[in-house]
């Protein structure tokens, strides 16, 4: 069972790791779901309330900093409100429409997108899709950072 226990927590680790460039996948969520994984299969015991407060934290953080430097993005280029939500329908629709490069077209258009509909001007439309880009590269970063940080410190509290 703990062969078992251990396999199914990398699992998770890895689906999570990707889910951090891959927004379909359950990024964070994943990870999270390992910590409680290896306590049901394995043990609970390595994992106190201090584990648990720093865990949760990082979660709320990761949840947080997603939308917003990825609006941060939008914004800093000059994107309104639509551009925004253009990105993000984009981000999500983007990978299934266009598989290879969904992830980065997908913002851009829908960051373009948004501000052609109300009727914004095509050069600051464009402007605003390449921070939807940048936002969205910026994103996964901190993501990535703080996803192996919650790892390593499971790492530290499991042994």
């Amino acid at each position: 069972m703990v062969a078992l226990g251990w396999c199914l927590v990398i699992l998770l680790f890895v689906v999570g790791m990707i889910g951090s460039v891959y927004p379909v996948l359950p990024g964070v969520l994943a990870i999270y779901g390992a910590f409680f994984l290896y306590g049901w299969l394995i043990s609970f015991e390595p994992f106190g309330v201090w584990f648990w407060l720093i865990q949760s934290l990082i979660v709320i953080i990761v949840i947080v900093a997603d939308y917003a430097v990825s609006a941060l993005g939008v914004k800093k280029f000059g994107g309104s409100k639509a551009a925004i939500i253009g990105s993000t329908i984009g981000l999500i629709v983007g990978p299934f429409v266009i598989p290879a490069f969904g992830l980065i077209i997908g913002p851009f258009l829908g960051a373009v997108i948004g501000e052609i509909i109300i009727r914004t001007p095509w050069k600051k439309a464009l402007s605003a899709g390449f921070g939807s880009v940048l936002g969205f590269f910026a994103s996964s970063l901190v993501k990535i950072m703080l996803q192996l940080a919650m790892i390593i410190v499971f790492f530290i509290w499991v042994f």
